[in-house]
Parts: C-alpha cells; sequence; structure tokens
C-alpha cells in the first residue's frame, strides 16, 4: 500500500534495539573484531591471574590489619582454641600516624601546594634575539665613531658583547619567570576545580595502608556547571581536567616489567546503567555495542570477567551478585596494539599510518564487547597512572606499606595479648581438684561460696586422700608483657613511625623536651624519604605532564613560551621552609642595620616583607604595598618633601626680607649727633 505524502513510516522501539542488537553482534563476530576483544580479554586474564597469585590475598590481609580483623582461618583457629579474641591494633595506630604526617605535610592547614613549577637558571639565547643583540652593537659603534671616538680593542668588543649577552639573559629569564608564574596560577586553579585535593587526601591513605597506591589523572571529563549567560543562570557543559584516587583492588598490571608506562594495565569499573547511557554518541565509542550492553544491562553483571570476588566481598561488605543487577563490570585496558587490528575495528588511516606498527590505545570492554578503542590522547603515549609505595622495592611495581612493614611484629603482640588475657584469667585464682567419688548425689561442685559446707562419703578402697585439693596456676604475666613490649619496640624500627609520634611516654632521652625534639627530628627523616617517593613517582611527573597539556591545548600567549620547565614536587615545601628561615634571618637584619637598610632601601624590605607574607593565609596587598606602589610613595614623599623645602626657603626668604626692612627704618629713625652749635 503506497503511502501518501504526509504518511512517515515510524520505526517502533523494539525494531531499533534489535536493529542495535544485530549490528553489534555482527561487528563483534567479524574476524578482526573478534581479534580486538581476544587481545583485550587475554590481557585480562593473563593480569588477573598475576593478580590473584601475587597480590589479592596481601591487599586482604592489609585492610584486615588496618580494621583490626583476623584472617578467617586464623579467627576459626581461636576459636576452636577457646580463650579471648583481643585484638591490638598497631597497624592501624600506625597507618593512622602516617597517614597523618602525609596530609599534614602535602594537604595540612596553611600548607602551600605540595608542587611548583620553576624555568631553567640559563635559558637559552633564540637567534633572532642574538641577531637583534649584533645589531644594537652595530649601532652603538657607529655611534661611537661618529662621535669621534677612537677604534675599540678586540678585548673592549668582546666586553660590549658579553655585557649584552648577560642583559638579554637577565631579561630573559625574568619573562621565563613572569610566563612561568602565570601558567603556575592557571594550573592551581586547574587542580582545584578537577578534585586534586580530594585525590591527594584518598591517596595518601592508600600509601600508609597497600602495598602500592595509584592516582589517576588527567582525565578530561565534560561535566554541567552553573553558569551566568545574558544576565541570567544557565546550564552550560565543560570539559574539565580531573584526578582520582585508583582502588588497589580494581588495578592490574602485567607480570613483566618494573613501571606502569613500560606494560599494559588495566583498571576494572562498576557501571550503573545511567554510566552506560552517558556513553551513547561520545567520541571513541561504538553506538551499536553501547547499546547492545544496555539491552543486556543486568545479565551476567560480573560473570563474564570469570573472577573470584569472594576475597573483595569479605574485605568490603559488598555481595556482587546482590548488586550485578544494578551495576556492570568493565575493564579498561591501556596497551600497544597492532595498528592493522585498529584499523579493521574503525580508527582511520591518518590516525594508523602504518598497519604493521602498534600504537598505545585506550580499550574498555564490557561482557566480551569492545565498546571503544581510541588511540592515547597522550602525544607521548604515557598512561594517566602514577604509582609509589610507603617504601619501594627495587625492580618492582609494589613495594611495602605500614601494613606489610609491620604485620609480623602485629602477629606475635596479638598473639602475646591473647596468652596473657587468657593467663591472667586462669592465674586469677585458684584451680580445684574434686573426687567426685567422695560426693554425694547431686552435689553441685561449681557452686562455691564462703562458708560453703561440703559433705563427703567414706572412700570405698579406704584410702585417705583428701577429696578436694586447691592449687594456684602460675602467673606468667611478666614474660609475656615483656614479648609483647619487645615487638610494639620492633614494630617502631621496621615503621620508622615511633610511638612517641603519637603522643605517648618515651623513656630514656625522650623525658626531657631537647632529647624528645632530637628524637623527632630523627623521625622525620623516614617521612621525607616517603615524601620523596610521592614527589618522584606521583606528583613531579604529573605537574610536568599537565604543563605540557596546557602549552599543547593552550591559546593564550602569555602561557607558552620557548622555556624548559622544572617541576618541583613535594620536596619543594621542604626547601620552601628552610628558604622561609633564610629569608627572615636575612630581614631581621636589615632592620637591625642602618647600612644594610640604606642599602637594600624600602622597595627592597618591602619584596622581602611580601614573599614572608606570601606563606600566610590572608591577602598580601592589604599588609604590604607592592615595590612599584613603595617606589610611587618614595617619589610623592620626596615631591612633597621639595614643596615643602621650597615652601621653607621661600618663607626663610621672606623673613629675612621683613628683618632687613624692619632693620633699615630703625636705622633712618635714628638721631644723628648735631652739629656744634645746633
Amino acid at each position: 500500500m503506497a503511502l501518501g505524502p504526509a504518511l512517515v513510516p515510524v520505526a517502533r522501539a523494539s525494531d531499533l534495539e534489535a536493529e542495535a542488537n544485530r549490528a553489534a553482534t555482527e561487528k563483534q563476530n567479524s574476524p578482526m573484531m573478534e581479534g580486538l576483544a581476544s587481545h583485550t580479554r587475554h590481557r585480562w586474564e593473563t593480569m588477573r591471574d598475576h593478580y590473584r597469585e601475587n597480590t589479592e590475598l596481601r591487599l586482604s590481609k592489609c585492610v584486615r590489619a588496618r580494621n583490626m580483623e583476623y584472617e578467617p582461618a586464623k579467627m576459626a583457629e581461636i576459636r576452636e582454641q577457646g580463650g579471648s579474641e583481643i585484638f591490638m591494633g598497631i597497624v592501624s595506630t600506625k597507618c593512622r600516624t602516617a597517614t597523618a604526617w602525609l596530609r599534614d605535610t602535602l594537604l595540612g592547614v596553611g600548607a602551600d601546594k605540595p608542587w611548583g613549577i620553576s624555568a631553567t637558571p640559563l635559558p637559552e639565547v633564540p637567534p633572532d634575539v642574538q641577531t637583534a643583540m649584533q645589531g644594537i652593537m652595530q649601532q652603538n659603534l657607529m655611534q661611537h665613531y661618529a662621535e669621534g671616538g677612537e677604534q675599540p680593542s678586540e678585548a673592549d668588543l668582546k666586553q660590549l658583547a658579553g655585557g649584552m649577552k648577560d642583559t638579554a639573559m637577565r631579561a630573559m629569564k625574568f619573562e621565563a619567570d613572569k610566563r612561568v608564574e602565570r601558567m603556575e596560577k592557571k594550573m592551581e586553579d586547574q587542580f582545584v576545580e578537577g578534585g586534586f585535593t580530594k585525590a591527594m587526601f584518598e591517596f595518601t591513605n592508600d600509601v600508609a595502608t597497600f602495598p602500592y597506591a595509584i592516582l589517576k589523572g588527567p582525565i578530561p571529563r565534560k561535566r554541567k556547571t552553573m553558569k551566568y549567560i545574558d544576565g541570567g543562570l544557565g546550564i552550560v557543559e565543560v570539559v574539565r581536567d580531573e584526578w582520582e584516587r585508583v582502588d588497589p583492588f580494581k588495578f592490574y598490571w602485567a607480570p613483566w616489567g618494573d613501571d606502569v608506562q613500560s606494560m599494559p594495565v588495566i583498571e576494572v569499573h562498576h557501571l550503573t546503567r545511567e554510566d552506560v547511557e552517558d556513553m551513547i554518541g561520545m567520541e571513541g565509542y561504538d553506538e551499536d555495542s553501547v547499546r547492545s550492553i544496555l539491552s543486556d544491562f543486568g545479565v551476567g553483571g560480573f560473570d563474564w570477567l570469570d573472577h573470584d570476588t569472594s576475597t573483595m566481598e569479605d574485605v568490603t561488605g559488598v555481595d556482587y551478585d546482590d548488586v550485578s543487577g544494578d551495576l556492570v563490570a568493565a575493564i579498561q585496558l591501556w596497551d600497544t596494539i597492532p595498528g592493522d587490528i585498529l584499523l579493521e575495528w574503525g580508527l582511520s588511516d591518518e590516525e594508523i599510518p602504518d598497519p604493521q606498527k602498534s600504537y598505545p590505545c585506550e580499550v574498555w570492554m564490557v561482557n566480551n564487547t569492545v565498546i571503544r578503542a581510541v588511540l592515547n590522547y597522550d602525544p607521548l603515549g604515557r598512561k594517566p597512572y602514577y604509582v609509589t609505595s610507603f617504601e619501594k622495592v627495587p625492580g618492582r611495581i609494589d613495594g611495602n606499606g605500614v601494613a606489610d612493614l609491620c604485620m609480623d611484629a602485629q602477629n606475635m603482640c596479638n598473639a602475646a595479648a591473647r596468652s596473657l588475657a587468657n593467663n591472667m584469667g586462669i592465674s586469677s585464682g585458684p584451680q580445684v581438684g574434686v573426687n567426685i567419688s567422695r560426693l554425694p548425689a547431686g552435689e553441685d561442685i561449681t557452686q562455691m561460696y564462703p562458708w560453703k559446707i561440703w559433705q563427703f562419703k567414706q572412700s570405698e578402697y579406704g584410702d585417705s586422700s583428701q577429696p578436694m585439693t586447691f592449687f594456684q596456676p602460675n602467673s606468667n604475666a611478666q614474660e609475656l608483657m615483656a614479648v609483647f613490649t619487645k615487638f610494639m619496640e620492633l614494630a617502631d624500627e621496621v615503621s620508622g613511625i615511633p610511638r612517641y609520634m603519637t603522643g605517648q611516654h618515651v623513656p630514656g632521652a625522650g623525658r626531657t623536651s631537647s632529647g624528645l625534639s632530637m628524637l623527632m627530628s630523627n623521625a622525620g627523616k623516614s617521612i621525607k624519604q616517603v615524601i620523596s617517593n610521592v614527589d618522584h613517582d606521583v606528583i613531579s611527573p604529573m605537574v610536568e605532564r599537565q604543563y605540557q597539556r596546557n602549552l599543547r591545548y593552550s591559546d593564550d600567549p602569555d602561557l607558552i613560551g620557548d622555556v624548559q620547565i622544572v617541576a618541583r614536587g613535594a620536596m619543594s615545601l621542604v626547601v620552601k621552609e628552610a628558604e622561609s628561615v633564610r629569608k627572615t634571618e636575612f630581614l631581621r637584619l636589615v632592620l637591625e642595620s642602618p647600612v644594610a637598610q640604606q642599602i637594600v632601601g624600602l622597595p627592597g624590605t618591602a619584596e622581602l616583607l611580601r614573599d614572608l607574607a606570601g606563606n600566610l593565609n590572608t591577602n598580601v596587598d592589604r599588609l604590604v604595598p607592592s615595590r612599584e606602589d613603595v617606589q610611587k610613595q618614595q617619589a610623592i614623599a620626596a615631591q612633597q618633601q621639595q614643596e615643602m623645602m621650597a615652601m621653607q626657603q621661600m618663607q626663610e626668604a621672606a623673613q629675612l626680607q621683613e628683618d632687613g626692612t624692619q632693620m633699615g627704618g630703625r636705622q633712618d629713625n635714628t638721631m644723628s649727633p648735631r652739629p656744634n652749635g645746633q
């Protein structure tokens, strides 16, 4: 039947869903698509098995030690034997102290940001600047000849050229520092908006607890935000870089290599239906495959991973069988993949110019269906993951956390504490032996109280043994306390986190304030090593990468410059503290020395005060004027002084004139001696 011009066939939703499933199935079953899915699946199985054998049990032990929980097998053994189930939270205390140390240093109230950038001290002079310098030198020479000057010597020319070069380099260094300062302000704003502080807050807890901790970023994401548009408040979508902490239970790496940048890695995600729906229409995602996932959502959400989640369930308390209908598992693979597979999947010839080469890629897969395959957005192929440990182990990605270092000491302390509790209970009173054949029927031997009367029968064998005997078990409290104390001290040594850092009483040198200060200073060296690990492995490369991203995508000419950047990480805080002390000492010297005050001047003193006030949580401009403002104030004051001096001189001149007039009048009115006879 023919349709009229006004009639348009409308497809039903079920037909569209069926077509999407058919297209996705056809694409996934194609030879090369099967190859990409097979490649991703093979990577996952390799990393999963490595994780099961080397990491999973270790992570669970760390969590339970931090939460003061026995392993299930150990708890069953303790309950079978009976007695105390006491748990001494040594690991928990050490982890809390280490976390507080790190957060206080990196994110504490009043602490500066744990990163910075600076230009190299000796920037190279560009060719155009060198050409301009030569032109200026020629002009100076021509002017010198025109004024009748003599031919300069070769040494004079070298001195002139060197002076001009030094001047140019100082100017370039000043300009480079200005550009770096503007870039640092922009990056600081990016880190604030991107959740860097929250990510670092969670990251520091992982550093103390687990054998490794992971920070991820920058991650470009679309976010909705409120913004004033045409005088009104509206909702707009913005793309911003974000940072987040990665759960160690969801991070996997290949068994080879010792750095995440040199090997494939996988991050497991648990996606809601809304998360999958947001992928429709996003660049890099295959819409047919995404719709196929939506149509099968809630079916086999975690089963396709073939990954035993029982350990995670015991640790986290989440039953993944119950939430499988609300969540679906996805794996995010970062790997180097052959170009021919990527071409067949759908990447363009411009992206993959050589099918025989391999390219760094990001691949997402759900239910054995590849839903995304794109080239790594970093031009150097770097993965957005930064991994470090409380204690680094050479040649390994994972190192040792506080829980690892203190695990044996805590086990021994727990064993000693349980034995002590059991022994104290047994030795708290006498034990009783009863010959039940001497007791009358129905006598309750468990009922013992003062002045109780016991009835005994005659022994059937005529022996004279006592029907009841009392004996006192030995108390081993002193020996067990010694064992406990010894392993508590061992926990201090192996972790580098002594008890006096938590305010506990310390014998020996810790009894005096000077001794305690020395001990705390020595203890600070261990945390500085941890900060150095965070600096080298996380903060410095992250800052450098964000700087390069801004250079690549920014259209602000004031941020771009031919300047090599040196990223300063968390250790810059230690350096900055030492610099602050030296600046304070120098300011004190200037204020106490009239000669130094004359040399430095008010502008220099103001500059020192502004640097020191910058460490305060306040508006520096309200406290100390800038160098330019001080110079303006000096100029105004000098002008006012000149005007006052001129006015004073005029007043003095007028006074002198007035005085002279008055004196002259008195002379004219003086009577002269009369001549004789008159």
